[in-house]
């Protein structure tokens, strides 16, 4: 991919336009850039074969632009993942890489945030917009920062909220469509959809039991994949109307994988592979689709290409419209969760994904509190494979413990389900691989030792359902997901009554 016209470096074309016969000069401004984050979702679009779903606006864009299929995070959890894509550098390196850690620690030099450099490029840095849910202001990365502000004096990353204007350009937004992530608007956004998914329509990876409150599940899922695509389309229809569409670019992507069975917080495909779709603006030369190897860091490095600014350095990730960009793999990595100090990496190219766990004690149902509350699959398959209801594949996921190593061909296995790391005839692939990920983990040791995780309460609330609240939690067994705020309140009313009790 090549740009053809020097717009992106704010010169002056010549156009010729043959209807009058007359020759004018136009100005073209540096593009505007959005970035349309989605959160915890893997390939679920109707453009990647998702089925059952509906999402007219994310196909549209897949046709107009460009849509990639090997874009993988080089985290599975959003905070690791968004620390990495706002620096441009690896999260293990800048020691971002603990969810929700060191939040009042400040970035090691020469570590800055993008959104600095495309200030300093003579951008207006926005975060947010009104009309979509919750404002989309989400940022949630593991170092010292403000939402709006100037860096250099009090760590801000964006310059204002909410709205983009004629009089912005040339900017940057970043718009979170959180309404994907887990959450207790769910049952509402089925209820008022005009086309609520069929759970009958939904075709389950072979990992999961085919169990009623499963499929239910997952057709609210892809309800929220629907709600995104409106507001996906609200934001370009407010793009057409102030006469800016065809100079912006935009980037539609995920933090991580899908939040599920295998998916966010696993290094699986369905926790690993993130969506990416990118329409250009006017003049830009780009494959339909494409399967070059691309990490979530790659597109921050792509972003400050894009706006003309001299990559930093420092950065891990690489502008892939640079003709030289060639990306074998993806290094990725997880380590703390909330409670759970986990600690994997892998090694992702076209063909293969090798994972290793150097935690291989904490099972993979490792009953983390965030995900006893947000996995009802869970809850349901293990009252399965308590029965032996279970087939094969299925009762892996409730194993004792995890395998040193795994290596899967995801181009002929794609829901992993052959672990090729004893096979004798992969041998050589799984030495290749794992001196890769040896390599990555030297290259990407981190900066710094500091570490400073934010407390959680862990199992404590779901003890609490379960003693206090116990139809409740039959409900939850059953693969019902029962209100995460409602009863947050009540543990936390409980905790307080209880804490004056012992005064």
């Amino acid at each position: 991919m090549k740009l053809l016209y020097p717009f992106f470096l704010s010169s002056i074309l010549l156009l010729f336009i043959s209807c009058n016969q007359k020759e004018e000069k136009k100005t073209f401004e540096k593009p505007n850039i959005i970035w349309v984050m989605l959160e915890d979702i893997s390939h679920d679009f109707e453009c990647y074969g998702m089925p059952a779903v509906k999402t007219p606006t994310f196909n549209a864009l897949a046709e107009e632009g460009t849509i990639y299929y090997n874009c993988f995070g080089t985290a599975s959890i959003c905070s690791t993942n968004r620390s990495a894509m706002m620096v441009g550098a690896h999260q293990r390196l800048t020691n971002t890489h603990h969810h929700r850690s060191n939040r009042d620690e400040p970035l090691s030099a020469p570590f800055k945030p993008f959104t600095y450099q495309l200030k300093k490029q003579g951008y207006t840095t926005i975060l947010g917009h009104t009309n979509v849910r919750g404002k989309g202001r989400k940022i949630d990365v593991n170092f010292k920062h403000n939402k709006i502000g100037d860096w250099d004096k009090d760590f801000g990353l964006f310059d204002k909220y909410d709205e983009f204007t004629v009089e912005d350009q040339p900017f940057f937004a970043q718009i979170q469509l959180n309404v994907t992530h887990r959450g207790d608007w769910w049952d509402q956004v089925r209820e008022e959809s005009a086309h609520p998914v069929n759970p009958a329509d939904v075709q389950l990876p072979p990992e999961y039991a085919d169990h009623p409150a499963i499929r239910l599940d997952w057709a609210k899922y892809l309800d929220q994949v629907e709600y995104a695509d409106a507001e996906m389309q609200m934001l370009i229809d407010e793009l057409k109307e102030k006469g800016i569409y065809e100079n912006t670019v935009i980037i539609v992507i995920g933090d991580n994988g899908r939040c599920n069975i295998k998916g966010k917080g696993y290094l699986f495909d369905s926790g690993s592979r993130i969506p990416l779709i990118i329409k250009w603006p006017e003049g830009y030369e780009h494959d339909e689709e494409s399967r070059q190897i691309i990490a979530s860091t790659d597109i921050t490095a792509t972003i400050l290409d894009i706006a003309g600014v001299e990559l930093p350095d420092y950065l891990t990730g690489q502008s892939f419209i640079d003709e030289n960009f060639d990306r074998k793999n993806v290094y990725s990595f997880r380590g703390l969760w909330d409670e759970i100090p986990e600690q994997s990496c892998s090694i992702s190219n076209e063909e293969f994904r090798y994972i290793r766990n150097d935690r291989p004690d904490i099972p993979y149902d490792a009953h983390q509190g965030y995900l006893e509350w947000y996995r009802p699959a869970v809850h349901v398959m293990r009252a399965l494979n308590e029965r032996g209801e279970l087939n094969d594949i299925q009762q892996k996921w409730f194993s004792a413990s995890k395998p040193n190593e795994e290596l899967y061909n995801i181009k002929n296995d794609p829901f992993e389900v052959h672990n090729l790391a004893n096979n004798p005839e992969y041998r050589d692939v799984l030495k290749k691989m794992r001196k890769e990920a040896l390599a990555e983990d030297k290259r990407m040791t981190p900066v710094s030792s500091f570490f400073d995780p934010k407390p959680v309460p862990g199992l404590a609330p779901i003890e609490f359902i379960k003693e206090y609240h116990s139809e409740a939690y039959n409900k939850m067994l059953a693969g019902e997901e029962i209100g995460h705020s409602k009863y947050m309140k009540l543990y936390k009313k409980h905790l307080k009554e209880q804490n004056n009790k012992t005064r």
